[in-house]
């Protein structure tokens, strides 16, 4: 073992790109105590982003996508098998009632024009096409699947001119910019740079729905802010959040509507300058809406709950380099995790590339004496943080984006810390 990941260190220093046989398939992470699996068996393969459903109502079954098509890997088994061909395919989300597998196919049809969206029976392999997006693209699929979410923009905004060939598949994302002092900036400042040109090219924008049983596409909301990040409630039908997109301490992100249009809320404001608030996820009963909040950015760190019945709101301290690019929560509620970040990235960490489990713990009265008003004011707690793998082989410019299995006895994430991008599992429990 120790040999295979030595030449597997020498490869990564090459820029080389290593064979799945070359990956290891499980061991023990020797810093946390936690073991950790590799899932997937082809190398590209990646699940999907933290707040779109990958797994079938079962929970069973893990849906990914590969430069070769749309795969399924038996969670039990480990094994992973073709389910839709085609190096251009798009895949959306698993539909949480009926677990059919949406995605479309990439480029789009032509310049100003929509995409067909497809789904795929997980069990058949049956595949049909169940709409027709006149323009514009699918972000998130309603509880009962019924409706489709898109967001559509009149004119089209490259963020990154000439940026590399995207057959590139290690990482997600290139930013570059030269500042004024005409040195270049950090991937983390110039990707900065490219979100605020796109904010302020104020491109019209609209959000909408699209009926599964009759076609009919129908606007929810109309902007010139940009919108983004759509998300259906997992319980609530009628229930859409979505973001003002840009840098987050210039833009008020977190809002919610209906899908007839009424009742847009804003979720956060903000209390001081360069406080910012983003990375928004439903909880699993859809009675909370979770996100990274930061007081000021770069300095103070929180998970911060909104209850969307009452309003009341609950905030988990955590320290920089427990920060995370993304969260995530159990779908029993009573854990969190995250996915570190590397010290380019917003909170400066110095030591925060780690896959984390948290454990909230409410902050209680002293003495059992509390404020007058203490039922209006923001409970706060903490988060106690454990590390479950080392991810210092790992290049933050592909988010891990990890979600908690649905029996939350596993965090699912992908790295390109072997090299090649590939889906990875580690266990909660230590063995």
């Amino acid at each position: 073992m120790i040999k295979r990941l030595g030449l597997l260190a020498l490869a990564l220093l090459a820029g080389l790109s290593v064979s799945a046989d070359e990956v290891p398939r499980e061991w023990v992470d020797k810093d946390t105590g936690h073991r950790v699996i590799r899932l997937s068996t082809e190398p590209g393969t990646r699940s999907l982003y933290f707040h779109q459903n990958g797994y079938t109502p079962d929970g069973k079954t893990l849906i990914v996508t590969n430069p070769g098509g749309i795969d399924t890997i038996d969670l039990a088994t480990r094994v992973q098998k073709r389910l839709v061909a085609g190096a251009d395919l798009n895949l959306l989300f698993t539909g949480p009632k009926t677990g059919r597998v949406f995605f479309t196919r990439k480029p789009q049809l032509a310049e100003g024009e929509g995409v067909e969206v497809f789904a795929a029976d997980p069990a058949t392999g049956k595949v049909m096409q169940v709409a027709h997006v006149k323009k514009g693209q699918i972000g998130s699929i309603n509880a009962d699947e019924t409706l489709l979410l898109g967001v559509l923009a009149e004119r089209k905004f490259e963020l990154q001119p000439g940026a590399p060939d995207p057959k590139n598949t290690r990482f997600d994302n290139h930013y570059e910019y030269v500042g004024p002092d005409g040195k270049p900036m950090v991937y983390a400042d110039a990707k900065e740079v490219r979100l605020y040109q796109r904010l302020e090219a104020r491109v019209p924008m609209e959000i909408f729905t699209i009926d599964l049983k009759t076609g009919a596409q129908r606007t929810v909301h109309k902007a010139t802010d940009w919108l983004n990040h759509l998300q259906f409630s997992p319980t609530d039908p009628t229930l859409i959040m979505f973001c003002h997109e840009g840098p987050w301490h210039r833009v008020d992100r977190i809002w919610t509507i209906r899908t007839d249009g009424n009742g847009l809320t804003k979720i956060h404001t903000r209390t001081m300058n360069m406080e910012i608030a983003g990375h928004e996820f439903f909880s699993a009963d859809g009675k909370t809406i979770w996100y990274d909040l930061q007081t000021p950015r770069g300095e103070d760190f929180w998970l911060a709950g909104y209850e969307i019945a009452t309003g009341k709101r609950t905030w988990y301290h955590l320290t920089r380099d427990e920060w995370s690019v993304h969260f995530n929560v159990s779908r029993d509620g009573t854990l969190f995790a995250g996915d570190g970040g590397d010290a380019e990235m917003v909170a400066k960490a110095q030591d925060g590339k780690w896959i984390y489990l948290f454990r909230p713990e409410g902050i209680p009265d002293v003495a059992g004496i509390h404020a007058p008003n203490a039922d209006d004011l923001i409970r706060p707690g903490v988060l106690r943080a454990e590390k479950l793998v080392n991810m210092k082989d790992h290049d933050y410019r592909l988010e891990p984006n990890i979600t908690f299995t649905p029996d939350g006895k596993w965090i699912i994430f992908r790295a390109n810390m072997h090299g090649d991008v590939h889906v990875y599992a580690v266990e909660v429990a230590k063995p």
